[in-house]
């Protein structure tokens, strides 16, 4: 059989509910510690609770330490791949941080669990049962990390919480999942065209994240840049537009070498520089913000830190999120 490393980071998959009260908070023990070896038959499993975190808690310094660690049991054991239980708030950012970080061919699986273990339905156990089934298949090879929830697998780069309560929360809009999990097996249905990695040792920038809107004035980007983050990461309109209020303020974290991404705040469709009147996307881009390709602003937060520690080079940029 073979081997499977279970890491615990936290999250509602390792809470109980309060019959009293309703409220949900971590129990003392995690739940499911030392619970799935016995249940599992398909692989030899091994705990190791690394975090017992709420994930609104989870930052991208747990998320290196948490990447760290698995390279550390890789290069240290013969392991056939990693199941990582994770809260579901942010549970595709630290998946994604995990995918752009990690130099494995093995299978990584992120998962968690919408309901706490003591609650009717409690989806945690099987997911968990789930992942490690995925984990040793192996056709999950050379996929990069993979998020595996009410048995379907998504990759980490699309992934996303789409719901606040429901089992069926994590969807890949647009993409839809790249396989499922059924009783007799695991069936891949897509393949990935490509995987990055950057093997940075910290992870220190910081970057903001703002989403636009309507009559959106100029003064928030303006205290933003008061702050001089390293990054800052918008939300921009439709296709990549945004207010002309914040084109100046923008234009001004530009000139002070500040790298400004551009994301959509619609969770379909790509930004594009479409549009030229004032604060389209053609005159952003022109004026040297970097389109991003897909991807939701959390997650494209989490790559311009990233990134920013390998380089700050404009050019350099716009290739890594092109």
């Amino acid at each position: 059989m073979k081997k499977i490393i279970v890491l615990h980071t936290g999250g509602t998959i390792s809470m109980k509910e309060d019959k009293n009260t309703g409220t949900v908070a971590p129990d003392l023990d995690h739940p499911l510690y030392e619970m799935l070896p016995s249940l599992a038959t398909s692989a030899n499993i091994e705990d190791e609770v690394v975090f017992h975190l709420p994930s609104p808690h989870m930052t991208p310094s747990h998320m290196l330490t948490l990447g760290q660690r698995i390279h550390e049991r890789l290069a240290t054991e013969q392991i056939d791949g990693i199941v990582i239980t994770h809260g579901t708030d942010t549970l595709e950012e630290t998946a994604y941080f995990l995918d752009l970080y990690l130099q494995t061919r093995k299978p990584i699986i992120v998962t968690g669990a919408m309901r706490s273990s003591n609650e009717i339905g409690s989806d945690g156990l099987y997911n968990l049962l789930t992942s490690v089934r995925v984990a040793c298949s192996d056709e999950a090879q050379d996929k990069g990390v993979l998020v595996v929830m009410n048995d379907e697998i998504h990759s980490a780069k699309n992934v996303t919480k789409t719901s606040t309560s429901n089992v069926a929360t994590f969807q890949s809009p647009q993409y839809g999942p790249i396989g499922i999990v059924t009783k007799t097996g695991i069936m891949f249905h897509h393949t990935l065209t490509s995987h990055e990695s950057y093997p940075i040792q910290h992870i220190q920038k910081r970057v903001t994240l703002i989403k636009t809107y309507a009559g959106m004035d100029s003064e928030t980007v303006e205290a933003i840049r008061h702050t001089k983050p390293d990054g800052l990461v918008i939300e921009a309109l439709g296709q990549g537009n945004v207010p002309p209020q914040i084109v100046e303020p923008l234009k001004k974290l530009i000139e002070d070498r500040i790298p400004v991404v551009l994301v959509s705040r619609c969770y379909q469709g790509i930004a594009q520089d479409v549009y030229s009147y004032e604060g389209g996307g053609r005159k952003l881009k022109e004026m040297g913000v970097v389109f991003s390709n897909g991807l939701t602003g959390p997650k494209a937060r989490i790559k311009l830190m990233i990134a920013l520690e390998m380089t700050q080079n404009p050019s350099e940029l716009v290739h890594i999120f092109a």
